[in-house]
């Protein structure tokens, strides 16, 4: 059987890949490569796959409806899990693009979830949401059960919709769907556009970096060493149609929310440098603080992450010298 992967090319979808390769699965990976952040790092992220030989790959967009079926034709009889983590991804660029949003979250979705219930061989797809999806409001920490009706960003909004349609899907046509609100996903072969990375690459080049909200802010960092086996757990045991609706939602976090202002202290410890630090006022958009509820998924799942902000800097610090030969 043949796992489909959206987004392979990017941060989460690589490293998903990689376990799933490791473990003996087909992996047929679809990327449009945009331009969003550095081309480069997702060539250098899909080169790496492509050396496995169960690893098959089309450049898609996902929002393409056409492309995506011609993408998946030759192998959609065998089909048996979808990971759907291609998005227009960041926080503040959809205040400059939200047609980008729109496109990739809302259409891209309705896309996947089209294609998913034509698949004979399907047995779970599990999508990306975010933790954005909480807004400003919620009670910490964020509980699946809170409403987030009152989101803050359109990227937010994207991804709530997202959440909607698939909850649509599996009741008009039962297809098993799990939604994950990943919170501050970081590690090795990251994102550029997040401010761990453009810290990291500002502290090195004695540039100063910008703490917004003046410093006071908190996030839930979760290190993708303890993502991946999350999703493939999750992959693995698809909802059950028998007691409602096929469709579920996970919080996938660290459940410790850490001041921002001690995240860039252990960047400087594993950088070896200081930081240069400027203060400005929150940006439309952001939030204060980011905290997961993981109950459920430990109850499910047994999820139980491991990696605190003091292990994990350090190997995204060891990554980024040796790709960068810092």
């Amino acid at each position: 059987m043949t796992i489909l992967v959206t987004g392979a090319a990017g941060f989460i979808g690589f490293h998903v890949c990689q376990g799933l390769l490791a473990r003996g699965e087909r992996v047929l990976g679809v990327d449009n490569l945009n331009p969003y952040y550095d081309v480069a790092l997702k060539e250098a992220r899909l080169a790496l796959l492509q050396a496995h030989a169960g690893f098959g790959f089309a450049r898609v967009d996902i929002a393409d409806r056409e492309a995506m079926a011609a993408a998946v034709a030759s192998a959609r009889g065998s089909i048996a899990g979808v990971v759907h983590l291609a998005a227009q991804a960041g926080v503040r660029h959809s205040l400059v693009d939200p047609y980008a949003y729109v496109q990739a979250n809302v259409m891209g979705q309705v896309v996947m979830l089209e294609l998913c219930r034509t698949l004979p061989a399907l047995e779970h797809l599990v999508y990306a949401s975010s933790s954005s999806v909480y807004g400003g409001v919620a009670e910490a920490p964020f509980s699946t059960e809170a409403r987030v009706d009152t989101p803050v960003s359109l990227y937010a909004a994207t991804k709530t919709a997202g959440e909607l349609i698939g909850h649509v899907y599996g009741h008009l046509h039962g297809v098993p769907a799990t939604g994950l609100r990943f919170f501050t996903v970081y590690g090795p072969w990251g994102r550029p556009d997040m401010a761990y990375f453009t810290f990291a690459r500002a502290i090195l080049e004695g540039r100063p970096i910008t703490l917004f909200n003046h410093g006071r802010m908190k996030r839930d960092f979760t290190c993708i060493d303890d993502v991946v086996p999350a999703v493939l757990n999750i992959l693995d045991a698809p909802p059950a149609g028998d007691t409602g609706v096929p469709h579920r939602l996970y919080n996938v976090g660290n459940n410790r929310p850490e001041a921002l202002t001690d995240f860039v202290a252990a960047l400087e410890r594993a950088l070896g440098r200081e930081a240069l630090i400027e203060h400005a006022p929150m940006q439309p958009g952001d939030v204060e603080e980011t905290w997961a509820d993981i109950a459920v998924l430990q109850r499910d799942h047994g999820y139980a992450p491991k990696t605190t902000i003091a292990e994990g800097i350090p190997r995204f610090v060891a990554w980024y010298r040796e790709h960068y030969g810092v």
